[in-house]
């Protein structure tokens, strides 16, 4: 058995990785809310795209655990199987069929089992799988669907259950000695910025991902001076802080909408024009595209990723950069930004305006190498030895710019790498773009202050 075979044997693997509660699921009751799960996602658009597919993969090739395995089960369009097969057996045109002649068998526990694996282990939701699809699908859509009816079978991994659970309750994914309000002022205090926190009313709140408070208490720092430079009346929300939304890796529909639901509430409460999301890529994807959907009606108000506001203020007049000196630069391109979110150009911006032409790897903008945890994988302790061999290939690409500053717009890609440099001993550190542009403040033009004001 190869390494990564042994790594995911899902009978070995599957009861430690459950969350307690859902270990007393039988067998039984594990495909039937699998069943209703599917059943649930089933609609004109998913049975077009698993109608779709001929089979030709080329999604493969984009999937960069099948390019550093050349493991057939992890093409992509496979991974959702069970999705297809419970389509086919209960509610494509041809059921009836399927089902007399045997065709499509019932999902089993064991295939689920193995499933599990497949669609959250070895799956970023990265989105270049979708990207090259001749037919169109959106295969990343297919497997977010099926992360849901994993989740009513019992099925999401432990570690995205328990975290998206207690967040869910508290607002906060896990606890910390010291409430995450406590230590965004005490990072105030340590990096002397002022943390707007609770204003009754403001034109923009502003969100913090655990990550950069647990890991990089610069980045937050960072986002206060930078809005403070901006003379932005803004505020932090105690009861709405964190940007993750663990629920969406795990599959929690439900959850999903609470958790959005505190953030949305807050930022009603206290008349925000904008909500802006930190260096957080799945959060940009929760709540620009995912959380309207799920409120069920247009958000009143603006959600922006950091980098575009920024870029906005640049182009209005109201940010000026002072050059920095970063000799050989790259940027590493976070997928639900890119891919997802189409935030494309306004991080570049950010760079010109301090004099850096990044070196772009081979693969960059919309089709950039995933850095291998998103989607929750870095979460999931069992998937970590298919999550650096996937990781590999993005690694030598950074290298092979011969850049000594590498910059990224994403604080889990920031940890994800941080994590990959200690395993490889590499020798690049991720770098904070946010950061970078925080050490760059420049006054505007007085000119430039009133055409900004105009606008």
């Amino acid at each position: 058995m190869s390494e990564s075979t042994a790594a995911l044997d899902p009978q070995a693997a599957l009861p430690a990785s459950l969350a307690p509660a859902e270990q007393a699921i039988t067998p039984e009751q594990r495909v039937a809310g699998a069943m209703r799960g599917f059943a649930r996602e089933i609609g004109a658009l998913s049975a077009l795209r698993l109608e779709s597919c001929i089979h030709c993969g080329i999604c493969a090739d984009a999937c960069h655990f099948y390019v550093a395995t050349e493991d057939p089960q992890y093409t992509p369009i496979l991974k959702v199987e069970p999705f297809k097969q419970a389509y086919k057996r209960e509610a494509s045109a041809f059921a009836p069929i399927f089902r007399w002649l045997g065709l499509k068998k019932p999902v089993t526990a064991d295939e689920l089992a193995h499933w599990q694996h497949l669609l959250y282990d070895s799956c970023n939701l990265c989105g270049r799988c979708t990207l090259i699809c001749p037919m169109g699908i959106d295969v990343a859509s297919l497997i977010e669907q099926a992360r849901r009816a994993m989740f009513e079978a019992g099925l999401a991994p432990k570690e995205l259950y328990e975290k998206a659970e207690q967040q869910r309750r508290t607002g906060a994914p896990e606890q910390s000695v010291e409430p995450y309000r406590e230590q965004l002022l005490s990072i105030g205090r340590e990096y002397q910025v002022d943390i707007p926190l609770d204003a009754s009313q403001a034109e923009v709140m502003l969100t913090v991902p655990r990550t950069d408070i647990e890991h990089y208490p610069k980045a937050v720092a960072a986002l206060a001076r930078v809005m403070q430079h901006l003379k932005v009346p803004c505020t932090f929300r105690s009861d709405g802080l964190i940007a993750e939304n663990y629920a969406y890796y795990a599959g929690a529909r439900d959850w999903q909408l609470q958790i959005s639901r505190r953030l949305i509430d807050q930022a009603l409460a206290c008349k925000v024009h904008t909500l802006i999301v930190p260096e957080c890529g799945h959060a940009y994807a929760a709540l620009r595209w995912e959380a309207a959907d799920l409120y069920g009606r247009p958000l009143p108000f603006r959600v922006r990723h950091i980098s575009e506001y920024l870029a906005e203020a640049l182009e209005a007049g109201r940010l000026r950069l002072r050059r920095a000196d970063t000799g050989a630069t790259t940027f590493h391109d976070p997928c639900m930004l890119v891919r997802k979110g189409g935030v494309l150009d306004a991080p570049r911006k950010l760079m010109q305006a301090m004099g850096i032409a990044p070196r772009e790897m081979t693969h960059h903008v919309g089709f950039n190498y995933c850095c291998g945890g998103g989607g929750g994988v870095l979460e999931i302790q069992r998937a970590s030895t298919l999550r650096y061999r996937a990781m590999e290939n993005k690694l030598r690409e950074i290298d092979a710019t011969q850049a000594h500053t590498f910059l990224t717009a994403c604080s889990d890609c920031r940890r994800t790498f941080d994590d990959g440099k200690q395993h490889f001993n590499w020798d690049k550190t991720p770098q904070s773009l946010l950061e970078l542009v925080a050490e760059h403040l420049d006054a505007p033009a007085l000119s430039d202050v009133t055409r900004g004001a105009a606008s």
